[in-house]
């Protein structure tokens, strides 16, 4: 059964020279390999965090809203886990 889910990815481009539209479409691959169909993809911008974590100072926020199964859904997520570029990642099922 598919679900809808939004999804907040925070990239670390620190010290990278690919570009955040690179990344995001290197991410926005990954999601259609894991069989989830994306609906809307929102850059953000770059923001700044209240503290350093990790000595990250910043990163860019982006906003990904997507169909698919839950199945799929853990399979983005640790596939992403082992992306140097993504920083972090939330995930919210959403509401039909």
């Amino acid at each position: 059964m598919n679900r809808k889910y939004e999804a907040l990815i925070v990239l670390d481009t620190k010290g990278k020279e690919e570009t955040v539209d690179s990344l995001v479409s290197t991410i926005s691959k990954d999601m259609e390999k894991s069989g989830l169909k994306l609906e809307q993809i929102d850059n953000m911008g770059k923001r700044k965090f209240p503290f350093n974590p990790r000595h990250v100072e910043a990163g860019h926020f982006i906003n990904i809203q997507f169909t698919g199964a839950p199945a799929a859904l853990d399979s983005l997520r640790s596939k992403l886990k082992l992306n140097e570029n993504v920083y972090q990642q939330y995930y919210l099922k959403r509401s039909a």
